[in-house]
Formats: structure tokens, C-alpha cells, sequence
């Protein structure tokens, strides 16, 4: 039996995001949010190991209101208690987050894993997962892509690009995945109805016995503005007598640019 606390951040989805033209910023109040696709397949992960192992897997995940949606999620896929730190996170970094996500790992209590994706796709920053170990004070395994349990240890191989490495490691342990780990299953509408029905706590930094402000002042980063590259046509007009003479002109303004070469 094992219990499991699996980190799960929503983001907006990528796929939908529109960029503002007069101000080149993403306008990301209009697009619909979805569960960090990594971090899914870290919840698939625990829900594999609950299945094969017996045990208790909790998501944990800090938002607000539009976070439900991804925790209903999880919970349809299989998790069996959602927690939800709902505060004012602007101008945290990934070292407030982490210090706020481990309070709530402590305020859960006992576990035996921590698993997280090896970087949430909005900021791609790669940090919570080592940051959180060191406050924890607990071993950590990078970029995992089989987990496996025995005599009270984790056996994990793990994807390091150009080689494989199996690693050993006691209890408990945190844990990132690649995307190569898995593919994450797809709720049933009977586990959509349960899920509803499944526990899902919510608490601010106050309840985790820290100060929102005090933490913003720890972190390292501010974020000043985000906007997309600025990009202008040249609006190069290929005029010909035929489609042969047009595709010669084409190519030569192509090699010209430094697109390709001859």
C-alpha cells in the first residue's frame, strides 16, 4: 500500500492561445484551461502503481476557481482526493511555489511518493520537483520513464537522452517523469459522475501557516511582460510571364533571403 501525492498544475491550452496583434500579448483570459500535459501523465503514473500496488493517490495543485475543472479531472481519472492551495499567486516564482506546495505536502501528512511532471508546459522552468526535495529534505529522481515498487523501495529507469539509468532508492521520494512515461488514460462517464462525489479540500496560504506577501517577497523572478516575437512580412511580389519563370524568380528570392541554398 502506498500513498501518493501527485503535483498537478492547470494551464491554459496551448493549442488555443491567441496573441493580441496591437499589444502582441497572449490573451489568455478567453482561452479554456487543461491539466499540464506532463502532469497528467505523472497522475497516470500514480494510478498505475495504485492499481498495481494497492494505496491512495492525492492531488495536489495551487489555483482558484478555473483549477476545479482539472481537479474534477483527475479525480475522474482515478485519484481519490483533490487539494487545491486557492490564494494570489502573482509575482511567485518557482521558489515560492515550491515553498508553498511544501506546506501543503506537510499539512497532508504521510506519503510514501511525490510524483510531478519533469516541467509544466507554460513555463517549461524544470525547478518545483528538485526545489521541493531539498525542502522536504527528501532523494530525488529526475526525468523517469518506468517506476516500479519492491521491498519498500522505488526501482526507476530513467531517460538521460543518450543513455538509460535504473536507479534504486528507499522511501519516500520525490519523483519528475518525462512524457515518455505513459499515455494517459481517458475518464469513462461513470468515473466523470463519481469524481463528483470524491473529496476536494481547499486551503489559502494563511491555513498552510504562511504569509502570500512574505513569500512573494522571497522569490527571485519578476516577470516585467510577455509578449510574442515581433514579426513583419517583407511582402516580396514574384511577377512572371509563366508558372516556370515564377518558380525560377521564387527560388532565387528564397536563396537570396538565406531560406536555402543553391
Amino acid at each position: 500500500m502506498v500513498r501518493i501525492i501527485v503535483l498537478v498544475k492547470d494551464i491554459v491550452d496551448l493549442a488555443e492561445l491567441k496573441i493580441d496583434p496591437s499589444t502582441r500579448s497572449p490573451k489568455i483570459e478567453v482561452v479554456k484551461r487543461k491539466m499540464s500535459d506532463v502532469d497528467k501523465r505523472a497522475l497516470e503514473a500514480s494510478i498505475k502503481l495504485k492499481e498495481d500496488y494497492g494505496g491512495e493517490v492525492i492531488t495536489l495543485s495551487m489555483g482558484g476557481e478555473k483549477t476545479k475543472t482539472a481537479m474534477l479531472e483527475a479525480l475522474a481519472m482515478g485519484a481519490d482526493e483533490a487539494h487545491i492551495v486557492n490564494d494570489d499567486f502573482t509575482g511567485v516564482d518557482t521558489r515560492g511555489t515550491s515553498k508553498i506546495l511544501a506546506a501543503a505536502i506537510e499539512k497532508i501528512g504521510d506519503f510514501d511518493l511525490i510524483l510531478c511532471g519533469e516541467m509544466t508546459l507554460d513555463s517549461l522552468s524544470a525547478q518545483v520537483g528538485p526545489r521541493l526535495a531539498e525542502l522536504l529534505d527528501l532523494p530525488q529522481v529526475t526525468y523517469a520513464r518506468h517506476l516500479e515498487l519492491k521491498d519498500g523501495r522505488l526501482r526507476a529507469e530513467r531517460d538521460l537522452e543518450d543513455v538509460d539509468e535504473v536507479v534504486e532508492v528507499d522511501l519516500p521520494v520525490v519523483v519528475s517523469v518525462v512524457r515518455e512515461i505513459n499515455e494517459p488514460r481517458i475518464p469513462s462517464l461513470m468515473n466523470i459522475m463519481k469524481a463528483k462525489r470524491k473529496p476536494t479540500v481547499e486551503l489559502d496560504a494563511g491555513a498552510l501557516g504562511l504569509s502570500i506577501d512574505e513569500v512573494r517577497e522571497t522569490s527571485s523572478i519578476e516577470i516585467l511582460k510577455v509578449e510574442a516575437p515581433l514579426v513583419e512580412r517583407k511582402r516580396i511580389l514574384i511577377e512572371a510571364e509563366n508558372v516556370e519563370e515564377a518558380a525560377e524568380k521564387l527560388a532565387e528570392a528564397i536563396i537570396a533571403e538565406g531560406v536555402m541554398e543553391e
